[in-house]
């Protein structure tokens, strides 16, 4: 059992009081602070003491890991863990299956591009499957939408005003999905797609109130001349309440709008952005990897095992669940490395190898060899594991 420090990623569009809150810093805090990674991803490992999570992990990765995470995973944390906090919107993007993970990034290493260039996608070969759930309410956009549902709406903006749309309307008409009328957007010239945002933008304010129309209003007055403003009307809207979850696999177009959030991911970092940032936007590799197929997933809530909440994806690399104690003790699950992160109040932590209390902030790496963990207090824990079957 090992207490953690943890890193924190100051991203523009970040909270400059979730993070600092939640730690216990002061705030608002001078930077926004976008995300705290909990793992052993190099862009960011967690320490123990002096020593990256990492270093740990490989210098026992039997005792830390597991004999069964060890021969699937190899010698590495599977899953990442971390807290979220949107105050602006982030770009529209996916994120890479195993096998396109691997081929990207075998063909940016052959072209000798710099592991940590600003104009990379491929930061490693892993995919990137995720969740997130909400700690606040919060806003995103999350897979493609039907495409009768799209073209209904693109309408409805035509007949606000925005005659711009009138092709994508059409396009609409025969398509099986929403994809190449992504493609077209997205291949705008930047002087096409400002004047087809001023046109949405004006007709999502006529237009009769939608959630999805206020953002459309308020991203474009961030980037105006942007068409992801416009693809952005192409995805679902979605507003989680706290407690509630989204399974992104891979493929999936999404933006995270507004809100703080617990995700867990596998340990990779790899991002194709379309839209909405000032960052690296690779549309040709990003139509590659995209999956235009409409999504009806919907919002997870998590299956009651006591007190613990546990959120089923059937993902191999990890598995979350939320933790509510009320004084009462509970046990959670071994045998499997794990990350437990308090959220809110006090839990202890005890098991045969010794005890750990947890505070709001503070979070601790549980390996396999620990069979089992009491957990008592008052207090929220969210726990990420990787699930053995």
């Amino acid at each position: 059992m090992l207490a953690l420090t943890n890193q924190v990623q100051p991203y523009a569009w970040g909270s400059h009081t979730v993070i600092p809150e939640l730690l216990g810093e002061p705030s608002p805090s001078a930077d926004p602070q976008a995300e705290l990674w909990l793992g052993a991803h190099p862009r960011g490992p967690s320490l123990v003491g002096d020593r990256s999570l990492a270093d740990v992990i490989a210098a026992e990765p039997g005792a830390t890991l597991g004999g069964q995470v060890v021969a699937e995973f190899g010698g590495r944390l599977p899953f990442l863990l971390k807290v979220l906090a949107a105050e602006h919107p982030l770009s529209i993007q996916v994120h890479p299956s195993a096998e396109q993970a691997r081929a990207g990034f075998a063909a940016e290493e052959a072209r000798g591009v710099p592991r940590d260039a600003p104009y990379r996608n491929y930061a490693d070969d892993w995919p990137k499957p995720e969740l997130i759930c909400a700690l606040t309410e919060f806003d995103a956009l999350c897979g493609c939408r039907d495409v009768a549902q799209a073209r209904e709406l693109f309408e409805e903006l035509v007949a606000a005003g925005a005659a711009g749309l009138r092709p994508y309307v059409e396009a609409l008409r025969d398509a099986t999905d929403v994809g190449a009328v992504i493609g077209r957007l997205l291949r705008l010239s930047r002087a096409d797609a400002g004047a087809l945002v001023t046109e949405v933008a004006a007709a999502s304010v006529a237009a009769r109130p939608r959630p999805e129309f206020g953002w459309t209003t308020r991203l474009a007055a961030q980037y105006p001349a942007d068409a992801g403003v416009v693809v952005a009307l192409l995805l679902n809207y979605v507003r989680l309440a706290p407690g509630e979850a989204l399974y992104l696999p891979a493929g999936n177009m999404h933006a995270y709008l507004r809100g703080a959030s617990v995700e867990l991911m596998a340990s990779s970092d790899n991002v194709i952005r379309g839209g909405l940032t000032a960052k690296h936007v690779d549309v040709p590799e990003l139509l590659q990897v995209l999956d235009a197929s409409s999504w009806h997933a919907g919002t997870i809530s998590g299956e009651r095992h006591g007190a613990e909440w546990v959120y089923p994806t059937g993902a191999r690399h990890f598995q979350l669940s939320r933790v509510e104690l009320d004084g009462a003790q509970a046990t959670v699950g071994g045998g499997v490395p794990q990350i437990l992160l308090c959220t809110a109040g006090q839990v202890s932590l005890r098991a045969a190898d010794g005890h750990m209390t947890l505070t709001r902030g503070c979070a601790a790496f549980v390996g396999a060899e620990t069979p089992a963990l009491d957990v008592e207090g008052r207090g929220r824990l969210f726990r990420a594991c990787t699930p053995l079957t």
